[in-house]
């Protein structure tokens, strides 16, 4: 009897995770009990729902580093936590996310992915007033909480009863934001009142489940199949390359296939095209190699699955390309990169190696982390 209760409960809790990995997670009832928790935060303790017994209202925020919409709530939640900090209410915040089930191409919103070592990142620059724990190694807690989007709230009663489940307020956009729904739940809580409107509906990017690993897979497989291509560019054209007449903030890379420091960060200009290419930016790559050597040039961006646009300098004379790109500050070292937006105003440049972490955040602080920036 032992053995089949022992094989009934394996094979509920089987079908559970068989559950998780093909679908959304089932929306928690009004009135549940707030599922316990044991989770790692980005202040390098462990969690606990425990550890939150004494507040007599405690919200949970599941959210994120990556997605635009968990972003343009981070003000909010840090809002609501210091609004109720001293009317016994705490905040917890957990990323739901597995980061290895995140495309490079919805990260075009944030420099960070949704690793803790770069959650913690994330609070530090936010200034986070809130715990923030990762759930994204099994994901059990975010599954039985009933995790739907970033972000999503649920607030608990001094029993731990759920007493609201869904969304912060009725807009992402603070500035026309009308009905304060979490707000309103807690407030009712800490009076002893009912909730006035126990459920919403939630918006936001959607959990990222382990079993969207496959996904991100099948798209780098999708993305090392696009052409690459390159074209000479000629010395009559290097200015205007650099005074970017375009619509769209642009990133240029001076390398060659014989620079060393070069080759070695070209796998990281192939991520930026990657991860921002949706939004209005584009990588411009510029090969300082001999014309001579075009098929060389052709065979190592093909390696590399370079598909955004790649120039060859067409001249021998190196010092035509350097000193009308940006001659004032460029001595000729390479790699050499600049940042430059639409009105032709260098944002970033470096000789020698970019940090592409401070590229992203170059790029994110000029396009913004929101839909509506």
């Amino acid at each position: 009897m032992r053995f089949l209760s022992y094989l009934l409960v394996s094979v509920i809790f089987t079908s559970s995770l068989l559950a998780q990995k093909s679908s959304k997670a089932p929306r928690l009832p009004i009135g549940s009990d707030a599922p316990p928790f044991s989770l790692p935060g980005v202040d390098g303790k462990l969690h606990s729902l425990e550890d939150y017994s004494g507040s007599r209202v405690l919200v949970v925020a599941f959210t994120c580093n990556h997605c635009p919409t968990a972003q343009a709530y981070e003000e909010r939640l840090k809002e609501l936590a210091n609004r109720y900090s001293s009317k016994d209410v705490v905040l917890v915040a957990i990323s739901p996310n597995d980061d290895k089930a995140v495309r490079i191409d919805e990260l075009g919103y944030t420099e960070y992915n949704d690793s803790l070592e770069d959650m913690k990142l994330r609070a530090a620059d936010a200034s986070f007033n809130f715990p923030y724990l990762y759930d994204g190694e099994d994901q059990k807690v975010s599954w039985a909480y009933g995790a739907l989007v970033t972000t999503h709230i649920l607030v608990f009663d001094e029993d731990r009863k759920l007493r609201y489940n869904g969304r912060v307020d009725d807009n992402d956009n603070p500035a026309i934001a009308k009905s304060h729904d979490a707000r309103n739940a807690i407030d009712a809580l800490l009076v002893g009142q009912p909730v006035p409107v126990a459920e919403t509906k939630v918006f936001g990017c959607s959990v990222k489940w382990s079993s969207k690993r496959s996904m991100v897979a099948n798209y780098i497989d999708k993305w090392n199949q696009e052409e690459t291509s390159l074209t000479l560019l000629e010395p009559g054209q290097v200015e205007a390359l650099g005074s970017n007449n375009s619509e769209k903030l642009r990133l240029i890379n001076v390398w060659a296939t014989w620079c060393g420091p070069c080759v070695i960060e070209f796998p990281d200009l192939v991520d930026l095209h990657r991860q921002f290419r949706k939004r209005e930016f584009e990588v411009i790559s510029v090969s300082m190699d001999l014309p001579h050597k075009q098929r060389q040039v052709e065979s190592f961006l093909s390696k590399q699955h370079a598909s955004m646009t790649n120039y060859l300098f067409n001249s021998q004379d190196r010092f035509a390309l350097i000193d009308h790109l940006d001659g004032d500050k460029w001595e000729g070292s390479l790699p050499y990169t600049i940042l430059v937006d639409p009105d032709g105003n260098v944002l970033y440049r470096v000789e020698g190696q970019f940090d592409a972490m401070e590229v992203k955040k170059r790029i994110v602080g000029y396009l913004g982390r929101t839909y509506f920036d």
